[in-house]
């Protein structure tokens, strides 16, 4: 139907849409379509090796690989190709669809299970070479950036009384009237209490004040700009509202059972937005895709989460940063925000998410990179290089997509076109970190075409296949009636934002996609 004007397709949609069972097939339908373009997990081969082996379908610390390894060795130097990322005269190109919510929550979303191994999180005795190659995810969509990876790191997190009116929430503190997680650090060092948490990345170089802002959080990314921190805010705010009322519901229920239920709800509404506020974001079709549970139910692709090395690579979207962001009644440089929570403190959540979904995101593309961030596009062609990934056209054939015919057909944009030409001897030999985002991006979405068609298909078949959608489990008595009810009440970002601050959201504007945004 893509040929078809953008203002037909909606009608079209909307018709469909309108008639319940007929809406039902249609998202199971799209959603198949972009699942089943790929292998279905579990897939035969891992970073581990480069054979079938136990370990490699096992041992979840190495990454899953989609196409077998292949070895470049004529490849060019990543440092040679930085020139493709670098900006043109300095100047950067903005999207015409997204605010910085979008780039927010993508950090936030992939930050709880895209987990390339840490230098500090290296078990004692492995290779520190393969650090590249291995992860530490769950591998879940768990919220493990604000419940912790692990139980002692969730244990840490929880407040554990049995006092009335304190049963299954999260520690908290009240700063300025508003509801935050307890700061990290305590007279200069990190909170006894807190110990168990990873330590943040990147709090070794910064300042003192700086460094007390800091959350204890329960990701070691989730303080690393305050607008993903506010993200971990707003969870955390809602997973104890619903805790106060599944114990208001059940005052017979003891601590655990009131945090395991807040939390079960928590994570399915995080999932619902991811479905039915980003995704939906990132399409270019006028339909919107539903988190329908029952979709996955009996589909050949449920199986348990393995993240892959490529998918660790394609959510790369430093591009997608604008050089300033909006926060209260000032314009404040990116750079200047790193690892300082004092600005989402000093202007409270509410007035966070305005600033954020008032300035437009970067466009993800080529020549849009920052300088002081190109450094980050080399290392990631390096790993790209390091874990032997087959090439941007081989990974363009396995996701049904045409294989490059030319640098033409990579980039529309003849300066690219002919860096890219300089560098290799053939489209068919361009690394897959580099052509994903040399790619044109897709009319109507704020992604390149590969790019886009990969985190559709992990986005689903990482999302869907939860174990809290399961057939047998995704039933009310899970979630709790107060829980189930406001999984049933949540589609967007927006919701929980408005049952989380005082007086709810208002007039005040909450979303991915801009106000101001036209159909091309």
């Amino acid at each position: 139907m893509s040929f078809l004007p953008y203002s037909t397709q909606q009608f079209l949609f909307s018709i469909v849409e309108a008639i319940p069972p007929l809406a039902t097939w249609a998202n199971k339908w799209a959603i198949n379509r972009v699942v089943n373009r790929a292998r279905s997990r579990p897939h035969p081969l891992s970073t581990a090796r480069d054979y079938v082996c136990w370990p490699g379908l096992t041992d979840r610390r190495w990454s899953g690989r989609h196409l077998p390894p292949r070895a470049r060795p004529n490849a060019p130097d990543p440092q040679a190709l930085s020139g493709l990322f670098a900006r043109r005269d300095g100047k950067q190109r903005l999207c015409p669809k997204s605010t910085c919510l979008f780039p927010a929550f993508a950090q936030y979303l992939t930050d709880g299970f895209i987990r390339t191994e840490s230098e500090h999180l290296t078990p004692d005795g492995a290779d520190p070479a393969d650090r590249l190659r291995r992860n530490t995810s769950n591998h879940e969509i768990d919220l493990c950036p604000l419940y912790g990876r692990t139980e002692e790191q969730t244990d840490a997190l929880r407040l554990k009384s049995e006092a009335e009116g304190k049963k299954g929430r999260l520690k908290s503190q009240m700063v300025n009237g508003e509801e935050y997680a307890p700061f990290l650090y305590k007279n200069g060092k990190v909170d006894p209490q807190f110990e168990v948490l990873d330590p943040p990345l990147g709090a070794d170089s910064t300042d003192e004040g700086r460094r007390d802002s800091l959350f204890a959080f329960g990701g070691d990314r989730a303080n690393s700009v305050p607008q993903v921190a506010m993200l971990n805010t707003l969870f955390l705010r809602e997973h104890n509202r619903l805790a106060g009322e599944i114990e208001a519901e059940h005052p017979e229920w003891d601590d655990d059972r009131v945090f395991e239920t807040a939390r079960n709800t928590v994570i399915v509404i995080f999932i619902k937005i991811v479905v039915e506020d980003y995704i939906n974001h990132i399409s270019p079709l006028p339909f919107r895709l539903r988190a329908d549970p029952s979709v996955a139910w009996s589909a050949t692709w449920n199986k348990p989460n393995w993240i892959t090395t490529e998918f660790s690579l394609l959510y790369r979207w430093h591009a997608l940063i604008p050089d300033q962001i909006n926060w209260g009644d000032a314009l404040v440089p990116v750079h200047k925000t790193f690892m300082d929570n004092r600005l989402l403190l000093d202007v409270g959540l509410l007035e966070g998410f305005s600033g954020i979904c008032n300035t437009q995101a970067a466009e993800l593309g080529p020549r849009n990179t920052a300088d002081a961030l190109l450094h980050i596009e080399v290392a990631s062609i390096e790993q790209d290089r390091m874990c032997e990934l087959s090439s941007f056209s081989d990974y363009c054939n396995y996701m049904s997509q045409d294989r490059p015919s030319s640098f033409k057909a990579i980039s529309s944009d003849p300066e690219v076109a002919s860096e890219l030409e300089k560098h290799y001897d053939n489209p068919r030999h361009v690394d897959f970190h580099v052509g994903l985002f040399c790619e044109d991006r897709v009319p109507n979405s704020p992604l390149p075409n590969l790019v886009l068609v990969f985190v559709a298909l992990d986005a689903f078949s990482q999302a869907l296949t939860n174990p809290l959608l399961s057939e047998h489990v995704f039933k009310r008595s899970t979630f709790s009636t107060p829980g189930w009810r406001t999984i049933k009440n949540t589609s967007t970002m927006r919701d929980v934002v408005d049952r989380n601050v005082s007086g709810g959201v208002g007039e005040t504007f909450v979303g991915f996609t801009r106000k101001e945004w036209v159909p091309e």
